[in-house]
């Protein structure tokens, strides 16, 4: 990629200059993260050089997973980091209970481990990776179903989520998120939560902009975190299918990038930090992760450019989930409530009255 500017801007001016969002809560969470899932293709070496890089360069936000398989070396760097002068009260760290550790204890579990992999006393935020228990293997077939799995049952998540609530309680965790749900998910757990999401992590991209999801959010005091910014282009093979969209060739974005001079992947993050989702790329390139940060600096798209960028939206859902539906469902629309309702045991097949497996 190329560098939104051809003037070189050091570390601490960048620290200086990145916006950043205000929370719920009053604290603030810079607009520019660096992603840390690795798909298939990198390993946790890479991954943490990379986020080595990224803070030297200035990023202060990191999106962490426990499933990602790279905390313990992430850990390393931040516990590195640190010594060296940044400020940890500046640096926003977030991770994510994975789901095969949706009980109570297991969740409360997951995020200590997270904690001592990361060397961290707390943690900036908690997520809740996907609202539905299951498990499967790495490398996956779209087609694999955990025998085990099961759908969105609300008593169940609530059950998960005070667990975290807890962790909030005593300090480990300063803020939870959701991640992967949609209105009618997030209409009950608004309505039961003591401890209010403050941040909502979503697929975000030009092709998919999620309007409502993201007015909801808005609406509610729910802090976007846009994944898959870009397209995602380095995505694992089986969430890969024949009608998927380019975002960076269409045909808008690549005028608006012309315009600027740049790669059409830095006009995806430019109208990202515009509408106020925090946008989280992945790169283990240094060339990549700086062109990203110096484009939220320099040059933003102009109104018109932004209003331009609300035709590119095509609904081009790239992460469809199909690996973590569970015996009985239909389809991977079975997973985003697409008609409002939640769906049981059975998904939209047969309805919520079909018997349980």
């Amino acid at each position: 990629m190329m560098h939104s500017t051809g003037v070189a801007v050091d570390a601490e001016a960048r620290d200086e200059l990145l916006p950043s969002r205000t929370l719920r809560t009053g604290f603030r969470i810079p607009a520019l993260g660096i992603g840390t899932f690795g798909s298939d293709r990198y390993g946790s070496e890479a991954v943490s050089a990379a986020v080595r890089g990224a803070l030297s360069a200035g990023y202060r936000l990191v999106d962490c997973a426990s499933v990602y398989g790279n905390e313990a070396e992430i850990g390393h760097v931040l516990s590195d980091a640190f010594r060296s002068g940044i400020p940890r009260d500046e640096t926003f760290v977030m991770s994510k209970v994975w789901n095969d550790a949706h009980g109570p204890d297991d969740a409360a579990a997951s995020v200590r481990r997270s904690l001592a992999d990361l060397r961290l006393d707390y943690l900036d935020a908690v997520f809740v990776h996907w609202p539905v228990p299951n498990h499967h293997a790495p490398h996956a077939d779209p087609d694999a179903r955990d025998p085990n799995a099961r759908p969105y049952l609300h008593d169940e998540f609530m059950a998960t989520w005070r667990s975290l609530e807890a962790l909030v309680d005593e300090g480990s965790v300063r803020h939870l998120g959701t991640s992967n749900v949609t209105i009618p998910k997030l209409d009950l757990i608004t309505r039961d939560a003591r401890v209010q999401p403050s941040l909502n992590e979503m697929e975000l991209h030009p092709t998919f902009q999620q309007p409502e999801l993201f007015q909801y959010c808005r609406d509610h005091d729910i802090q976007p975190v846009g994944y898959s910014p870009l397209g995602s282009p380095s995505r694992p093979e089986r969430d890969r299918t024949a009608d998927d969209i380019v975002d960076v060739e269409d045909p808008v974005i690549a005028r608006i990038a012309e315009a600027h001079g740049v790669h059409p992947a830095l006009i995806c993050l430019k109208w990202a930090v515009a509408r106020g989702q925090i946008p989280i790329p992945f790169s283990v390139k240094e060339s990549q992760y700086l062109a990203n940060i110096d484009a939220v600096l320099h040059d933003p798209l102009t109104p018109v450019e932004i209003e331009k960028m609300r035709s590119v939206e095509r609904n081009n859902r790239l992460i469809k989930g199909q690996v973590f539906l569970w015996p009985g469902a239909g389809s991977w629309l079975d997973l985003w409530d697409v008609d409002g309702t939640i769906p049981g045991w059975r998904g939209y097949a047969l309805g919520d009255d079909a018997p349980r497996p």
